[in-house]
């Protein structure tokens, strides 16, 4: 009983901290999964010694102490936290709670998204903005109604004729994405700190001195819950939660269309799981799914909790950020000689994954977040995203961290390791002998945007290099791939699966070929640009610099990259290696395609289109003379989606008026022209 008690009060004076740090300092030191850890810990061991619970616990609070910049506002109805889930199986008891006391499922759900932002009370006195509050602990939050006024999606006076004489909203003020990354893009020009993440700004941005500092932050609000309504339209009796927000949207409110009523617990499920799935493409950051029983008169039926509603539960995503042990900071030097540090983390379970090793993207992004080996660190990994170090937790360090700088020598092949002057990456400047550019260089070529030639990834190009089997790209098309016969892994299907992928490759279009040799500077997009002017790489390679810098979309520096490249004899030799060994150094155009069919037209691809890759369709449009661009504007002629298109840009194109076609549609363009499009 002893260890239980002194357990408790550790933890408590843990949590509490944490508490103050997030609510009141917006400068969290533990990531959000670890500080639920903690919870459940203490309420598990208050649970089995009921006797040690006390009122003051943080298992009987729902928020943090209220900080001093701000005067104090005592909401009209007190806020409760939410009971959490984090799997299929915590939901289905949930509801299995809820059937036994109601003696039936409840009468259907609302599922929300849930926002990743500041929680704050807005009240209104007839119809009018009187405060706006954060959350605090509770009961009582700061009054911050002066930097509230300034976020544009927050209604100052309501609509409609009979308004009620008190209303008190509760809802989240977030900062999108797009403004989050604007925001600290202007921090790092400034020289100003950099935020971690949205809901660090957002929360930041807020609680400002000066409102005119909110103003500037682009934040926006999503209103998700009536807390109180008086006179007026509040003789209204509603009977579902749905009800509710409708009413606050035709008021003037900015709600998530995204909630959805439900009808089972089935369907909440599905919700859930597409919600994880689709939690990138909304803009906005949101880190789980709030799901409430619809009908109020459950909701009364079912009560509260000495801390959080029986009727409501939010379903947590996995976390995207942790805090572990910065072991060591190394170099890895790629194809174009750049050495990039990265992280090598005590593994830490983030974003769905194990992550041992994170991106810390060049020597001046160390020096500005100060990370240092031996620092606790807090690390990102948001889906397909790569890990990367957000930042260290300063407060967490013992004086015996080491700050890093970039090695002077490259560890790979010995060579020099410089920075040239205006550049923001340090170069290894050992050429081709370094075999980490090799390595780099070779999976590039076989990559997707390169040559796409399946079943050569990293293992198997290392395989190729140890054994001396392949030294360059041309050798991929030339060496006997039977010789990999009988090792782990390569049995005659795998072996026969390589071969057909290597011999497909040879037929890709010359605009793939230029990418995947890694020139710098020379993307997808200016890769084609350049094989439509010249045809082929042929007269690509005999072209002079100012040649190529007439090329229209063709800078001086691209220009005089390229024409350096092709002159190299290295460069001239591997390019007649690859003609030799049966790769495709000239584009044939299309019999019967007039150049000038979409002239003046620029269209964005968006997923697979039936019959072509993402790059033929840009190629089969630049044939006719059109543009191939990769972000939506209201210059585009057209977004073109196919299978799994991207969310963003269908959002954008709707967003700015540009038309979105399909597959079969697209054919008809490339047949006929603009006139398709009326």
């Amino acid at each position: 009983m002893t260890d239980d008690a002194t357990r408790i009060e550790e933890l408590r004076s843990q949590v509490n901290e944490h508490l103050y740090r997030y609510h009141v300092l917006d400068d969290p030191t533990i990531s959000d999964a670890q500080f639920d850890a903690l919870i459940a810990d203490l309420r598990r061991i208050e649970e089995a010694n009921p006797e040690l619970i006390t009122p003051d616990s943080p298992t009987q609070r729902v928020g943090a102490p209220v900080g001093d910049l701000f005067k104090p506002v005592r909401h009209l109805r007190p806020l409760f936290s939410l009971d959490n889930a984090d799997s299929t199986e915590m939901l289905l008891a949930w509801e299995q709670r809820m059937e036994r006391q109601l003696g039936r499922p409840p009468e259907g759900y609302v599922a929300e998204l849930k926002i990743d932002g500041l929680a704050v009370v807005l009240t209104y006195r007839d119809g009018v903005l009187a405060t706006g509050a954060t959350r605090g602990d509770g009961v009582t939050g700061e009054d911050i109604t002066a930097n509230l006024r300034t976020v544009k999606s927050v209604p100052l006076r309501l609509l409609g004729g009979d308004l009620p004489s008190v209303l008190e909203v509760r809802g989240e003020v977030y900062m999108p994405e797009s403004a989050f990354e604007e925001l600290n893009k202007r921090q790092a020009e400034a020289g100003d700190r950099i935020f971690a993440n949205p809901r660090n700004a957002a929360a930041g941005s807020v609680r400002m001195k000066d409102p005119s500092v909110t103003a500037s932050r682009n934040l926006a609000i999503w209103v998700y819950q009536l807390g109180l309504i008086e006179g007026g339209e509040g003789g209204i009796a509603f009977e579902h939660h749905t009800d509710t927000m409708q009413y606050l949207r035709d008021v003037g409110f900015r709600t998530n269309p995204a909630s959805k009523r439900l009808a089972t617990i089935d369907e909440v499920l599905d919700y859930v799981a597409q919600a994880e799935k689709g939690r990138h493409e909304t803009g906005y950051q949101t880190d789980g799914v709030v799901i409430k029983v619809d009908s109020l008169a459950d909701q009364d039926a079912l009560g509260f909790t000495s801390r959080a509603p029986r009727w409501a539960i939010a379903y947590k995503f996995p976390p995207e950020e942790q805090v572990t042990l910065l072991k060591d900071i190394m170099i890895n030097i790629g194809r174009t000689g750049a050495a990039t540090p990265f992280a090598v983390l005590e593994p830490v379970f983030v974003g769905g994954a194990m992550v041992g090793m994170a991106t810390l993207h060049n020597a001046d992004q160390v020096a500005f977040k100060d990370v240092r080996v031996g620092d606790q660190v807090i690390v990102r990994r948001a889906g397909d995203v790569i890990p990367e170090v957000v930042g260290p937790v300063v407060s967490a360090r013992s004086g015996k961290e080491k700050p890093w700088s970039m090695p002077r020598t490259c560890p790979f092949c010995g060579n020099p390791i410089v920075r040239v002057e205006g550049e923001a990456v340090a170069r290894c400047t050992g050429g081709f002998e370094c075999p980490s550019r090799v390595r780099e260089w070779l999976f590039h070529f076989a990559s997707r945007g390169g040559m796409d030639i399946e079943h050569l990834g990293y293992k198997t190009i290392d395989l190729l290099l140890g054994e001396g089997l392949i030294t360059d790209p041309a050798d991929i098309f030339t060496f006997d791939a039977d010789q990999l016969k009988g090792r782990e892994g390569w049995g005659e299907t795998s072996v026969n699966n390589l071969k057909s992928a290597i011999e497909a490759a040879k037929d890709r279009p010359v605009a793939r070929l230029l990418t995947a040799l890694g020139i710098r500077h020379v993307g997808g997009t200016i890769a084609r640009t350049l094989v439509r002017h010249f045809k082929g790489l042929p007269a690509l390679m005999s072209a002079g610099e100012e040649e190529i810098s007439q090329v229209e979309g063709i800078g001086p520096t691209i220009a005089r990259g390229v024409f350096e490249w092709a002159a190299d004899p290295v460069n001239r030799d591997l390019v007649a290696k690859l003609g030799q060994a049966g790769v495709r150094l000239e584009d044939e155009v299309e019999a019967g395609v007039a150049g000038d069919l979409l002239a003046g037209a620029t269209f964005v691809v968006s997923g697979s289109v039936e019959g072509f890759t993402r790059e033929e369709a840009q190629a089969a449009i630049e044939q006719r003379g059109g543009k191939a661009t990769g972000s939506v504007s209201s210059k585009t002629t057209a977004l073109i989606v196919g299978e799994s298109p991207g969310a963003s840009k269908t959002r954008k194109a709707e967003e700015v008026g540009v038309p979105i076609i399909d597959g079969d549609t697209f054919k008809k363009l490339l047949e006929k022209g603009l006139s398709v499009l009326g």
